[in-house]
């Protein structure tokens, strides 16, 4: 126990900064282009549009618009102060609808999933996030990526406290089935091509609910174009048995992992295990699954858990996703041009270590 002291205080050090809250603003007042997020949440209720860390059993849905400020770094997140919010560097909320039926949330979504393409992203927090946190990084991230589609986001009851570890873990799997419900419905209002983006803990969650989905209706699976797991906290062997369940893994399947990743080197030390999915450095325990392993050590700072979004240097090489998407399809040769790093191969896995380039901008990606 004496060993865990240190780095539980450091973390919990690190996390004594303001955390996200939502303000909200009218539409008028706010600079910067808008992102519309739907969500589906397991948490209750807690205020005027605001959810917190209590559970709920029953899936409540909604529609937030965020204003992404203009002043600000790629990857960054700044959130207001309650009452006195900077339009230019904060982001804020413009607009927010929880929905009293679901109906009619479907068919909000279904237009707006008719105007983009019928196409659809999900995301899934991780560990220690409030519902803000979730939301906004969501909306910066389909900002900065330039995701097409229609952003989700799933949010599930986070203790938002640093030393909320094991109240998290539980969460996680109490709130599978909400994802999975989620997934329907998003499938349910007309999407074709889904792709699910999860961070850390929310990683586990994401894969419990594939594996439930797969076991009682191939139907969706279809559906489901692209998994991304971010700093995945998940046991290997746990990871290796739901895949198994799940049978043929949707493609592209990429994980994003660091041996830097501070947090995960923590869960490691909670949980009693030599290693986590998101901190491999080697993927020959993965060698007979579908996966591409990034690893984005190199571009990694502070404590490494989020650095496909935040980043800006990974973000802009990230840019490029779509024509890595189709490289995944040839030869490990002819992805070699496209990501500025060392692919290996160990049978069906791939690991692209990535590495910064001099330049990413300009003649550099061209």
């Amino acid at each position: 126990m004496r060993g865990l002291i240190l780095p539980i205080l450091l973390i919990a050090l690190s996390a004594c900064t303001a955390r996200g809250t939502m303000v909200v603003v009218p539409p008028e007042t706010a600079e910067g282009p808008i992102s519309t997020v739907y969500v589906g949440t397991t948490r209750g209720l807690e205020g005027t549009g605001v959810f917190g860390s209590e559970r709920s059993e029953a899936l409540r849905f909604a529609r937030y618009d965020v204003a992404i400020p203009p002043q600000r770094e790629v990857g960054q997140i700044s959130y207001p102060k309650p009452r006195r919010p900077n339009v230019s560097t904060d982001f804020v909320t413009t607009g927010q609808r929880i929905y009293s039926a679901d109906a009619d949330f479907r068919s909000d979504l279904g237009a707006a999933l008719a105007a983009n393409g019928r196409e659809a992203i999900i995301f899934v927090h991780g560990f220690n996030n409030t519902f803000t946190e979730g939301l906004y990084r969501i909306a910066q991230l389909r900002h900065d990526l330039e995701v097409p589609g229609v952003a989700l986001h799933y949010s599930w009851p986070s203790a938002a406290e640093p030393l909320g570890y094991l109240y998290d873990r539980d969460s996680a799997t109490f709130a599978r089935d909400g994802l999975e419900e989620l997934i329907r419905e998003t499938v349910a209002a007309g999407a074709t091509r889904v792709t699910l983006v999860a961070h850390s803990m929310g990683s586990y969650l994401s894969m419990e609910a594939l594996r439930d989905i797969a076991l009682k209706d191939g139907r969706i699976m279809p559906q489901l174009r692209g998994i991304v797991l971010i700093s995945p906290d998940i046991d290997v062997e746990v990871f290796r048995a739901q895949a198994k369940d799940i049978g043929t893994l949707p493609q592209p399947f990429l994980i994003f992992g660091s041996d830097r990743d501070r947090v995960l080197r923590l869960s490691a030390l909670i949980t009693g295990q030599r290693g986590r999915l998101g901190s491999l450095d080697s993927v020959e325990q993965l060698s007979d699954l579908e996966v591409t392993y990034l690893d984005v050590g190199a571009f990694s700072s502070g404590g490494g858990h989020f650095v496909p979004g935040t980043s800006p240097a990974l973000i802009k090489l990230l840019g490029r996703i779509g024509d890595v998407d189709q490289a995944f399809g040839n030869d490990a040769a002819g992805r070699a041009g496209l990501l500025p790093g060392v692919i290996l191969t160990a049978r069906s896995a791939t690991r692209v270590i990535l590495r910064p380039v001099a330049d990413i901008t300009g003649d550099s990606l061209n």
